[in-house]
């Protein structure tokens, strides 16, 4: 089976909250409630993934010396397995703002396990609950 290497982020704001994005329409699993991120492309870091993906899909920018590593997922779906590390960032440039028709919205940490999520996403909810 093939692994497929997602990184994610955990923007947490002065408030304390996460932020979330809602799959599109059109997209596999749409409508679900996810972390930010994206795929890690070849020679990249999950660092560089990061930074690139928060530019491209909500236009801020941040450093790797801000993103801090706090766990990971590791999910098998149907046709690939899904390692995803889990990063924790409190500072960056910008105002978040949706730039692929996703959703978004800043939750507090004991309420993210209101929103539905991939299946991938979800035991990441008490980690950063409990961290938080």
């Amino acid at each position: 089976m093939k692994v497929v290497l997602v990184s994610a982020v955990a923007l947490v704001d002065p408030d304390g909250r996460v932020l979330l994005a809602q799959r599109p329409p059109g997209k596999s699993m749409a409508g679900l409630w996810e972390f930010p991120g994206g795929k890690v492309e070849p020679g990249e870091t999950p660092e560089a993934a990061l930074i690139r993906e928060l530019q491209e899909e909500l236009g801020i920018d941040t450093w790797a010396s801000c993103l801090a590593p706090l766990t990971f997922a590791s999910h098998a779906y149907e046709t690939f397995h899904l390692l995803m590390p889990l990063f924790v960032c409190r500072k960056w440039h910008g105002r978040p703002a949706a730039r692929e028709e996703q959703v978004l919205k800043w939750v507090r940490p004991g309420n993210l396990k209101d929103f539905p999520m991939p299946p991938a996403d979800v035991p990441l909810v008490p980690v950063l609950r409990d961290w938080l």
